[in-house]
């Protein structure tokens, strides 16, 4: 089965315009991203999709394999979906550019839900952590995500979910990590519906999928890296490196 890595880097965004190129040590945050994606040793193939001149040439300067796209694309899955589309390629996983510290563990973890019993039902997965710090559950740039008993999506939110109404009540919190992994006929379709509601209004892309009626089996992890959304992560994950 043919697995690749596309990152989908895109150069201006919302809230924290050229993250991207910002640096993280002594690398800038894509390059970390690619790097360590490639190092994990599990795909064919990685490559970071951009409409970024200033991101191609980083890549490319340091030996990297990256592939330009158009600039209007909705989301990141709509940008790789471009890039794989005449690709022959089994399983796509989209490791968001603004994830530096990606591991293999996790990633290894993510593809198995591919395989075994049960693997031919999964169309996409994709990786949650537990979130214990209050002022991040309460973080709109935190996408937290509840789960149903077989570890499947039942909501994306920026809002804290599930809401504490019973203060005795037992709760576990989980972040959304920006990491999915796709058949390539399921990312494919993706594309081929037009932005849903709950997506609009939430600016969460996998919400497409609950919307469209397709499950998303999500593996918990105890990947607690940094997502780069604000300056802030970017201090957060400078402490960590």
């Amino acid at each position: 089965m043919k697995t690749i890595a596309m990152i989908p880097a895109r150069y201006a965004a919302t809230r924290f315009p050229a993250k991207l190129m910002q640096r993280l040590g002594n690398k800038t945050v894509i390059r970390h991203t690619y790097e360590n994606t490639l190092a994990t040793g599990l795909f064919d193939e990685v490559v970071v999709v951009t409409d970024s001149k200033v991101i191609y040439e980083e890549i490319l300067a340091h030996g990297g394999t990256a592939k330009m796209s158009r600039a209007e694309h909705e989301s990141g899955s709509d940008r790789i979906a471009e890039a794989v589309a005449d690709m022959d390629v089994d399983l796509v996983v989209n490791v968001q550019g603004d994830e530096p510290f990606v591991q293999r563990a996790p990633l290894e973890k993510l593809l198995a839900v591919f395989t075994g019993p049960g693997g031919k039902q999964v169309q996409v997965a994709s990786l949650v952590q537990v979130l214990k710090d209050p002022a991040l559950i309460e973080d709109p740039n935190y996408v937290k995500v509840a789960l149903d008993k077989n570890s499947n999506a039942l909501f994306f939110s920026r809002s804290v979910i599930p809401y504490p109404r019973n203060p005795d009540a037992a709760v576990s919190y989980y972040e959304h990590i920006g990491v999915y992994a796709f058949r390539k006929e399921a990312l494919l379709q993706f594309t081929n519906w037009p932005v849903s509601p709950l997506e609009s209004v939430e600016k969460i892309e996998c919400l497409r999928y609950l919307e469209n009626g397709v499950a998303m089996k999500m593996v918990i992890t105890q990947y607690m890296g940094v997502e780069i959304d604000t300056p802030e992560d970017l201090e957060r994950a400078a402490r960590l490196l």
